[in-house]
Formats: C-alpha cells, sequence, structure tokens
C-alpha cells in the first residue's frame, strides 16, 4: 500500500470471536480512501468497512482473520445448495438502493431473538446504521419475500469490480430456511448480473464456528500474507 496515505492503528482489545486473544485494527484514516475507487483498492487488501470505517486485523500475535471472496463466474453450486434454492423456490426476491422504513423491526426482532446472547444485544438503530448507511459506496438492499412478509434483507456493497456482502439479517420465524446461506447465494446471482468479478464475504476464522462458514462457496479465495490463494473443490 502506498506511504502516501494516512492509516491508524487502535490500541489492543478482547477479540469478539476469539476471547482468549486480543484484537487490534488497522484503520484507513485518510478521507482520500473513502470513495468507491479507493475502498475496492483496499478491499483488494484485505480491509472492509463498519459505518464510515474502513478497518482490516492488524493483530500481534493472532492471523486467524483472512479475507474471503468467492468467484461468481466459476462458481459451482454444491447438491445441499441446490435443495436449499429448490426448497425457497417460492420467495419472491426484490432489489432496494436504500434501506426501507421496514427494515430496522426485522433487524431489532432478528438481533433480539437470534443474537440474545451475543455482544450486538440488544438492538439498537445506531448499529443498525453501521450495516445500512454508508458514504463510502453504493448500496444494494436484496430482499426476499414470502408473500406480503418480509423475511430477509441481506445489505450489499457495491464496489468497482466486485460486490461486497456486508450483513444479513431475517425473520426468526425462518430460521430453518436457511436464509443466510439463501441471502449469499443470491449475492453470487447478483454478483454475475452486475459484471463483477468478486463477492467480498468478509472474515473467514476457522476456530470460531460463527465465522467458519464462508469457505463453502467454491471456488473462493483467502488473502494469505497478501496474496489471494484459490481453493477449489
Amino acid at each position: 500500500m502506498s506511504d502516501d496515505y494516512k492509516f491508524g492503528i487502535t490500541q489492543p482489545f478482547t477479540c469478539n470471536y476469539l476471547p482468549d486473544e486480543e484484537e487490534r485494527l488497522l484503520v484507513a484514516v485518510d478521507e482520500r480512501l473513502h470513495n468507491t475507487d479507493q475502498y475496492s483498492w483496499l478491499m483488494e487488501n484485505g480491509f472492509r468497512r463498519s459505518g464510515d470505517q474502513i478497518y482490516r486485523p492488524h493483530c500481534i500475535n493472532c492471523k486467524a482473520c483472512k479475507s474471503i471472496r468467492v468467484i461468481p463466474e466459476l462458481f459451482s453450486l454444491s447438491k445441499s445448495q441446490k435443495r436449499l434454492l429448490n426448497k425457497n423456490k417460492g420467495y419472491v426476491l426484490k432489489i432496494s438502493n436504500e434501506p426501507k422504513e421496514g427494515y430496522y423491526t426485522l433487524y431489532e426482532n432478528y438481533i433480539n431473538t437470534i443474537h440474545h446472547d451475543g455482544s450486538m444485544f440488544p438492538a439498537t438503530i445506531a448499529q443498525y446504521e453501521t450495516f445500512t448507511k454508508s458514504s463510502v459506496s453504493e448500496q444494494l438492499f436484496i430482499e426476499t419475500w414470502d408473500e406480503d412478509i418480509l423475511i430477509s434483507v441481506a445489505v450489499t456493497d457495491v464496489l468497482s469490480n466486485a460486490l461486497s456482502a456486508v450483513y444479513t439479517f431475517y425473520h426468526p420465524d425462518y430460521r430453518t430456511k436457511g436464509l443466510g446461506v439463501f441471502s449469499i447465494l443470491n449475492q453470487i446471482k447478483f454478483t454475475k448480473l452486475h459484471k463483477k468479478e468478486y463477492l467480498y464475504l468478509g472474515y473467514q476464522i476457522d476456530s470460531c464456528q460463527k465465522m467458519n462458514y464462508k469457505n463453502k462457496y467454491y471456488p473462493y479465495q483467502e488473502l494469505i500474507e497478501n496474496r489471494w490463494i484459490t481453493t477449489n473443490k
């Protein structure tokens, strides 16, 4: 990365995913980096955003977090993914370019029911807006509807050469429908439709149950020692 840009390093703090480890972040504080082109370049280098803060792990003794991305043009459905799409084929997908009023109610219900034992409980508007508002890129909101019921929203950033899966929340009554996987499969589809090269899924952490689900979409690439390494089936 260029030495011309300004980055900051946070103080160490307890990791949200590996409680025996300390987390530290490298933060892109330079405002010149807060636009779609530069954010796309930062994503290529393992960064991600929370609200308008763009960061990547910069931990002293741990390298568990690996940025991961799918190659939609080469993507091949597994048998279980095909079954899931068939099971959910009656749902209707809609696209919005901005968050809608009903999203927060769905998000609040999701956090307070499914993640009531996690660090994000209880749900707040401020926390919700770190996913749904961004000045560094355009966004897509992929909605899943069961007739007149909004059951899922996949918040997706639009980058120069990729889409980025930011966060998905869904109706707790549908938790057996695999809506997290269903949303990723739809994001892969929309990445192809938008003629983008990659779908970023965030950080894969093999030793954390909540964060080790992202390497099920083949082929994918992981950023290891600043090189993107491809894994096929």
